[in-house]
């Protein structure tokens, strides 16, 4: 995979993926800065610890690559339980007390010559192995328990090899340094990478109850108009069909009353769908900052048009407004939305503009997704073509996606074109279409 498609999957991705990835590799890489700032000095070395110091910069090295997998499984299990890298874990240990054993034995040659090179040997090493255990640990008291413990094991473990009781208190208390810092450090970015994934499923959790709120409201509204008049409508055809067996002419009553409900029932549904076809605009734009805001979605609405607008007018910015927000819900990853609405020159213009729009080119939807060739946009660019406007929809810097509605105060009426431009979508960066 090239640069360029690297590139591109990275801003294709959402912005807590990218958070995410962020924080990952910056854990990942800091290790390798205290054996890259040492090497020259350890490298360089022409006394008798030369070769000493060479395996110092190595093992050093060496547990930076090891810390990659290991603190990339370790953050797995912390915020997905995955199966604990136990395994590597122990070979960090392992290298980890290799190391200090050398820097023991350097000191004890050399005295402190480049003790500031060689100590940060144990560095690199020790932020792996406590980080990745940091993560492991159930419990932050746990971890300081073990540390806690370890710490004087590892300054005993220093005088078999010569050290002296002195430095034994030195490794136990660098020990503890290594365990606080790396749980500051490592255990702090689980913590964080963790907080902000649960929030960003709850955020998927609330678009979805809030659209699955809108699909209940339109139900119930159905049940509550036909409930009542389908019941009445089988009850009188049971009742007229036992009057015509029985030759009584209260039969044509009672269809003639079946028909009269079944009228009325179907002028009430056409009302219901009317009104929700016929979207109000003051309505959609408090449900609009309602709903998003509900979804976590910070919405700003900026409406300074204080004349009447016509009713073909309204419903056609009305139904933009519900679309945009639709769509904003289920595809985007957006933290915030504007909408503005103003009138200048007998045009009345709607700007709808939401983040967190992801790689791919934008398609019919206030966020770039969707189908051209569906009935999101494309059907609100020929309405508003049928009007005289114009509808645009484009992509724009910095992950954003504008849709711009312009329609006349006073809506013309064209000649049907057999292909109108009912809508136009562009990738531009920042210019218009």
């Amino acid at each position: 995979m090239g640069v360029p498609a690297r590139l591109t999957g990275w801003r294709g991705r959402s912005r807590i993926a990218q958070v995410d990835s962020y924080m990952r590799w910056t854990l990942y890489l800091l290790p390798f800065v205290f054996p890259l700032s040492a090497a020259p000095t350890l490298l360089g070395e022409t006394g008798g610890g030369r070769g000493l110091s060479q395996l110092l910069s190595v093992l050093s090295l060496g547990q930076c690559v090891l810390g990659v997998g290991l603190l990339r499984r370790s953050l797995e299990h912390y915020r997905l339980k995955r199966p604990a890298p136990w395994r590597r874990i122990v070979l960090a240990g392992v290298l980890q007390m290799v190391t200090l054993a050398v820097l023991v034995v350097l000191v004890q040659g050399d005295g402190i010559t480049h003790a500031t090179a060689r100590g940060t040997a144990l560095l690199s090493g020790g932020l792996t192995f406590f980080g990745a255990l940091s993560l492991l640990a159930a419990r932050v008291r746990t971890y300081l328990l073990w540390c806690l413990v370890g710490g004087p094991l590892a300054g005993l473990a220093v005088l078999p090899l010569g050290g002296r009781a002195a430095g034994a208190v030195v490794v136990a208390f660098m020990i503890w340094f290594l365990a606080l810092w790396s749980l500051s450090t490592v255990r702090t970015t689980g913590w964080v990478l963790a907080v902000m994934w649960e929030a960003e499923a709850a955020r998927a959790v609330q678009a979805r109850l809030a659209v699955a709120e809108e699909r209940l409201r339109f139900s119930r509204d159905v049940h509550d108009v036909l409930g009542r008049n389908l019941t009445v409508i089988a009850l009188k055809s049971e009742l007229a069909g036992q009057l015509a067996r029985r030759g009584s002419p209260a039969a044509v009553e009672q269809m003639a009353e079946v028909q009269r409900i079944a009228r009325d029932s179907q002028r009430d549904m056409r009302e219901v769908v009317r009104g929700y076809r016929e979207a109000d605009l003051p309505t959609e734009l408090a449900g609009a900052r309602g709903v998003l805001g509900a979804a976590g979605i910070v919405c700003r609405v900026d409406d300074t048009v204080r004349e009447e607008l016509p009713p073909a007018v309204r419903s056609v910015l009305a139904w933009t407004v519900r679309e945009g927000t639709t769509n904003v819900l289920r595809h985007a990853e957006a933290g915030r939305c504007a909408i503005r609405l103003r009138t200048a020159d007998g045009r009345v213009e709607l700007i709808m503009e939401n983040d967190g729009v992801g790689g791919a080119a934008p398609k019919s939807g206030a966020d770039g997704h969707g189908s051209s060739g569906g009935s999101g946009l494309t059907g609100l660019g020929e309405r508003a073509v049928a009007l005289g406007g114009t509808l645009v929809a484009e992509r724009r810097g910095k992950g954003t996606f504008r849709v711009t509605v312009v329609l006349p105060l006073a809506p013309e009426r064209p000649e049907p074109d057999p292909d109108p431009p009912a809508v136009v979508l562009t990738a531009s960066p920042g210019g218009t279409s």
